[in-house]
């Protein structure tokens, strides 16, 4: 099932992309810790949505998800000193998190394992 791109990749594309200059774009490219983050992390987002819309593998948006947790958690973990790139850390990070799951619920396979997984209660 190649190419069956779905609106939440090509979002998470362009997020990635955002991620990546906008440490430059709001201001914050003076904290290094921050714009380091902004930028090896944004590229990874960009490069797991295009990778998803390329080989629509389940494990693109698994590694997005990953990406976007990690944004929630990068803030504390790095100790940011800025409250834009705080702010825009967490709010990527939601987005993409969001992204992902929607992906991963739209997914047939992800149904099928969900489907074993999760036995039928019937009455």
């Amino acid at each position: 099932m190649v190419g069956t791109a779905r609106w939440q990749d090509w979002v998470s594309f362009a997020l990635g992309l955002w991620l990546a200059v906008s440490p430059w774009i709001v201001g914050y490219e003076h904290q290094v810790p921050e714009t380091a983050n902004a930028a090896f992390v944004g590229i990874a987002l960009a490069l797991g949505a295009h990778f998803q819309i390329g080989l629509d593998e389940l494990w693109t948006e698994w590694l997005n998800f990953a990406v976007g947790l990690w944004l929630l958690a990068a803030p504390f973990a790095l100790e940011f000193s800025g409250t834009a790139a705080m702010v825009n850390c967490v709010a990527v990070g939601c987005l993409g998190c969001a992204l992902a799951a929607s992906a991963l619920h739209l997914d047939k396979e992800m149904g099928r394992i969900w489907q074993r997984l999760i036995p039928t209660i019937r009455p």
